[in-house]
């Protein structure tokens, strides 16, 4: 009996076996049902991460990670190894072998069995890994060297001093470098051009050029932000770290670097090592350069060379005025040439000041006219190579040149911004109206195109200049150069003969009592930057203060705003105040109120007595808790009201704001944000309203189907609307249907801006068809099949003259799968300037003729290489002119 009990254990294990084996058998089918389940899911997820990994590198020019692309290749593996075997497995089942003990097949669809268990185990482990990325791709590292942008011509006069500098670069035995030399002299566009140059591809001599405006007052952490952007320092290394710790982090990597270091507009010395710049002698040969006005600057900065830009000779003065004058003018009379040359004279060589000049007289066109402007030229002092008052002078006959005292007045203001300032262009008309700058014009629309009228003017003047932004942001934003807003502060201070009529305070900090007292005589005053002003005795007295710009860190003083008398301006925006004092309730002069992006919760009831306010602006008002009841209504010379990008109001809140408004008699200016349909159907139902409303956002708003627009309207925004479908004009209750107008009021003739994200429903825009004017148009993340349906394109010629999207300047086109087409035919879009498409597959054909090609106006196309390579074109002509343009 002894060999009975072995017997028994090899029967057993032979029958264990046999039964897992037909288990596996008999749950094939099932097994095969969940692996394509299993397959489907992994199929999900890898989509997901494809399509984060895609956005974050072509937007936001990032590059995957090496595990999330490993990932990647494997779920591109499992897709085709689980296909193969489902096939097989079909292959097997026609055959009607699942589940059969059958000699000739049981071992062979054991195998597929087992084949398919293991596969659907390994499918779902690759699944649940890519559900746990956090980190899909990373900041791809920042070139050696960012172009500056300069003029196309060369600038005249800086050759000399340009090969200097290069030599020097070069010297091993010169690390650091000054240039200094009075405003207005070159010594940005020479630094410019120094930076430039490194970008040949044959001078790679330094890992990186590092580029730093440090203007005045001297802020160390901009500085050290800057160049930690530059370096590409992390954030979680970086924030609320000390001052000190941040220059050894600075330190640390600079020293393992050769690199340039570029300072522009330095006023006073700059402690390096405070900043964490490694000594210049420290062996790496890396080189320092810096601009100035001060010689004394270069010394306390102990510069091994320094260089003095100096004003331009009498010849290259001269060809510098020719050119910015223009050859029609200077042709238009045998006389003009030699009055030319003598307005030149009155520069005394400097660059700013023959470029501000010219352009003053560029439209003089008879010998009288420059005769009499040479005349009042000579009333001032000549020397321009000493003070800065000398300078101001000359660069005030530019001044004096202006048309007319609003236009000048409108000038002196912007030097209440500070050094370096982006000044956002509809803000600062807003103050203009609000100063009463325009107040010839009733009408709100009227007075911002004054507004506008002026800043061209200004800029036309030199003594404004257009500033650069983000591709995606495309607000016009302006800039005054550092030497013009000293000019016009001076200029405002009634030539330096009353300091404080002008009062500009830029991140200084804590502002004494004894300082304030010495403001009782001001006209304007502007804080700026983390300026706060200490607990006072008694409340100050303004008699004289029409302006208040505080973009402070903390509240006013208790009483500061007792005594303001003539007080026509308070512009709080940016700030960081949590409250606003009930006393501004008692400004009865006030004009010009605006909260903007502050942390303010509650509105004081106070606000409506101020019945001469015209301007009430509250957008981004985040923590705004409720909106206090007959606030609005009771304004009652309110003539523009803005409350865009707020959020938390309620629905009962938004109902009561549009009626307020529509009581008021004068209101012809509103931009608003919506949330729901019966504020929206609110706004529909009142022509009033519909009129007023020049900015419109409609935003997560939930059974709305149309949208009903007045032809006043100048922005549209609509996000997250899932329901929407259409976007029609009203005008005096007809609905406008189509494409040929009747009467050039029937249109957008205001609008300007649209706006779409994230509108599934919304299949087309057509109503574009009739904005003649529309220059900016951003559409994300929609199931649009065409911006204009191709029937919409015949006879699309609107009665002004204008064709479709002829001032056209943004075009953006983000994430729309089902994008065919943009319009039905070719156009020559001649105001075009930036076009960028991501994520629009189906998109093959773009709208442009030859001349949309050859536009002087075109600046770049941003989209993918695999996209660009696959347009259809009406012209080869047309892709090979537009390439240049084109970037990934």
């Amino acid at each position: 009996m002894d060999f009975v009990s072995p017997v028994l254990d090899v029967a057993s294990l032979i029958c264990n076996c046999v039964g897992e084996r037909a288990d596996l058998l008999r749950r094939l089918p099932q097994n095969v049902i969940s692996l394509r389940d299993e397959r489907k899911n992994l199929n999900d997820v890898y989509k997901d991460v494809k399509e984060r990994v895609e956005r974050e590198e072509n937007l936001e020019k990032k590059k995957r990670t090496h595990v999330v692309d490993g990932w990647i290749g494997r779920a591109e593996a499992m897709e085709k190894e689980v296909k193969e075997l489902l096939d097989r497995c079909d292959e097997e089942n026609q055959k009607k072998c699942f589940g059969t003990c059958c000699p000739r097949n049981c071992r062979s669809s054991y195998k597929l069995a087992k084949m398919v268990r293991e596969k659907m185990d390994a499918a779902a482990e690759l699944r649940s890994e890519g559900h746990n990325f956090q980190v899909f791709a990373v900041s791809l590292p920042n070139p050696p060297v960012i172009e500056r942008p300069l003029e196309e011509k060369p600038v005249v006069g800086l050759d000399s001093p340009f090969r200097e500098v290069w030599r020097l670069l070069q010297d091993k035995q010169v690390g650091s470098i000054g240039i200094y030399g009075m405003g207005g002299v070159g010594k940005t566009t020479l630094l410019k051009k120094i930076n430039n140059k490194f970008l040949q591809s044959s001078i790679k001599a330094f890992d990186i050029v590092i580029w730093v405006v440090v203007s005045r007052p001297t802020n160390l952490e901009r500085v050290q932000e800057t160049i930690r952007s530059r370096l590409q320092i992390p954030d979680d290394g970086w924030k609320g770290r000390q001052e000190d710790d941040k220059a050894a982090e600075i330190c640390r990597i600079l020293k393992t670097k050769k690199f340039v270091l570029l300072l522009d507009d330095i006023w006073e010395p700059l402690d390096l090592l405070r900043v964490g710049i490694p000594p210049s002698g420290d062996g790496n040969q890396s080189k320092i350069v810096f601009t100035t006005r001060s010689a004394n600057v270069c010394q306390g900065m102990a510069a091994q060379k320094s260089i003095n830009v100096e004003c331009l000779e009498e010849k290259e003065a001269f060809s510098l005025f020719q050119a910015k004058v223009g050859e029609d003018t200077l042709n238009s009379h045998p006389d003009i040439p030699k009055l030319a040359e003598m307005v030149a004279k009155e520069c005394k060589g400097l660059p700013l000041a023959l470029i501000v000049i010219a352009r003053a007289m560029a439209s003089a066109e008879t010998p009288e006219e420059w005769e009499r402007n040479l005349q009042k030229l000579r009333l001032y002092p000549k020397d321009v190579a000493g003070t800065e008052n000398d300078l101001f002078s000359v660069l005030a006959f530019s001044y004096d040149s202006l048309p007319d005292e609003a236009t000048k007045s409108c000038f002196l203001y912007c030097s209440l911004f500070p050094e370096d300032y982006l000044i956002p262009s509809e803000h600062l008309i807003q103050l203009w109206i609000g100063e009463g700058f325009l107040d010839e014009y009733d009408d709100i629309q009227e007075a911002r195109n004054q507004g506008g009228e002026i800043i061209e003017r200004l800029r036309h003047a030199c003594l404004m200049e257009a500033a650069s932004t983000d591709f995606l942001i495309h607000e016009r934003y302006l800039k005054m150069h550092d030497v013009i807003r000293d000019m016009a502060l001076w200029l405002a201070c009634e030539k330096g003969k009353k300091k404080n009529k002008f009062v500009v305070k830029d991140g200084i900090g804590l502002i004494r009592a004894q300082e304030v007292d010495k403001w009782k005589d001001a006209q304007r005053i502007a804080l700026w930057n983390d300026t706060s002003i200490e607990e006072l005795r008694k409340p100050p007295c303004f008699p004289n203060m029409e302006t208040l710009i505080g973009c402070m860190k903390s509240t006013f003083p208790s009483g500061f705003f007792t005594n303001m008398f003539v007080i026509r301006v308070l512009d709080f925006s940016n700030n960081k105040i949590l409250e606003l004092p009930a006393e501004i309730g008692n400004l009865a002069t006030l004009q010009y109120l605006n909260l903007s992006y502050t942390r303010i919760k509650y509105l004081p009831i106070e606000l409506k007595n101020l019945k001469k306010l015209r301007c009430l602006i509250l957008d981004g008002l985040f923590s705004l808790a409720s909106l206090p009841s007959q606030i609005v209504s009771s304004l009652s010379s309110l003539l523009l009201f803005n409350m865009k990008f707020v959020s938390s109001l309620s629905l009962e809140d938004e109902i009561m704001l549009l009626e307020e408004l529509e009581q008021l008699e004068h209101i012809n200016d509103i931009s608003i944000i919506l949330h729901s349909i019966q504020s929206i159907q609110r706004l529909f139902k009142s022509d009033k309203l519909r009129r007023s409303t020049t900015f419109l956002q409609v935003t997560h708003c939930r059974g709305v189907n149309q949208v009903q627009l007045s032809p006043s309207i100048k922005t549209l925004e609509l996000v997250n609307c899932d329901e929407l479908e259409e976007v029609k004009i009203i005008h005096f209750e007809k609905q406008v249907v189509t494409s040929k107008l009747p009467n050039p009021e029937c249109c957008f003739n205001r609008l300007l801006s649209v706006h779409i994200r994230i509108c599934k429903k919304l299949l087309n825009l057509n109503c574009l068809i009739h904005a003649p004017k529309l220059q900016s148009l951003h559409i994300a993340y929609s199931k649009i099949e065409k911006v204009i349906e191709d029937e919409r394109s015949e006879g699309s010629e609107i009665e002004s003259g204008l064709s479709v999207f002829s001032r056209l300047m943004y075009l953006t086109l983000v994430d729309l799968p089902k994008l065919e087409s943009i319009y039905g035919h070719v156009l020559p879009f001649p105001s075009l300037r930036r076009v960028m498409v991501r994520e629009c597959p189906r998109l093959k054909r773009l709208p442009f003729d030859s001349s949309t090609s050859m536009s002087k106006n075109l600046e770049e196309i941003r989209g993918g290489q695999k996209w660009w390579d696959g347009l259809e074109w009406e012209d080869q002509t047309i892709m090979h002119n537009l390439t240049p343009y084109f970037h990934r």
